[in-house]
């Protein structure tokens, strides 16, 4: 009898064991290409959803109704549990391993966003200034040396256009690394451009995500907004 119940338990640590199974790749088959109309359409059927807070979801709910995939469906839905509400379909996918790149766009804000996915946590968000490694860039000279021009100088989140993939590369102990580079601007997100700062995202052999490292800074462009805008 004994024997029986451990038999019953090992099956049942089993069966438990195959429904917790490691989740399937974001990979290719969850890109879509929204049409020119999906946004009306879906703001036809969402804008009067009461509470407002199902909004989004109503959203997520007419991709289906307008050509997107499974996958493509249960990426969004993955993502919007992550981004506290936002919604973002994957439009772009590379390939690199163990860590690829995603890029999602967001359709209710009309803007590009940046993923790192399939690594250790799953999804990475590019975007996110706060995993940047700002204390060593605001130490740095170079960074220094341009407070003196544009005294406001600050991070933005970058002007992605969502078809210019980062640079990757081998990182330390076999790892991998990516450089990916945000705006500097002087206060404000539409005042004077002060050029670039680089980082690398960098990611151990296995995929975990091991923070990142400030890298340098490419110099503002020639052209410049007015003086009044450099000043704000």
């Amino acid at each position: 009898m004994r024997t029986l119940f451990v038999l019953l338990a090992v099956i049942t640590l089993a069966t438990f064991g195959l429904g917790q199974a490691t989740p399937v790749n974001i990979g290719s088959s969850a890109v879509w290409q929204p049409g020119s109309g999906f946004l009306t359409s879906a703001h036809a059927a969402c804008d009067k959803v009461s509470p407002s807070l199902k909004f989004a979801q109503c959203v997520i709910d007419q991709m289906p109704k307008a050509g997107a995939s499974a996958d493509a469906v249960s990426f969004t839905r993955e993502l919007y549990k992550q981004m506290a509400g936002e919604v973002g379909i994957l439009t772009g996918f590379q390939a690199v391993g163990p860590v690829d790149i995603a890029w999602v766009t967001y359709p209710l804000r009309s803007t590009y966003g940046l993923l790192l996915v399939n690594g250790q946590p799953r999804i990475v968000n590019a975007e996110n200034l706060k995993l940047l490694d700002q204390k060593d860039m605001q130490q740095s000279f170079q960074f220094q040396s341009l407070q003196n021009q544009f005294p406001k100088v600050n991070l933005w989140p970058g002007d992605r256009d969502g078809k210019t993939w980062p640079n990757s590369q081998t990182g330390p102990k076999g790892g991998l690394q990516f450089i990916i580079g945000y705006p500097l601007r002087n206060g404000c997100q539409t005042c004077a451009h002060a050029g670039s700062a680089l980082f690398t995202w960098n990611f151990s052999s296995s995929g975990r995500f091991m923070g990142t490292s400030f890298l340098g800074m490419t110099p503002a462009p020639i052209t410049q907004p007015s003086q009044g805008d450099a000043q704000q």
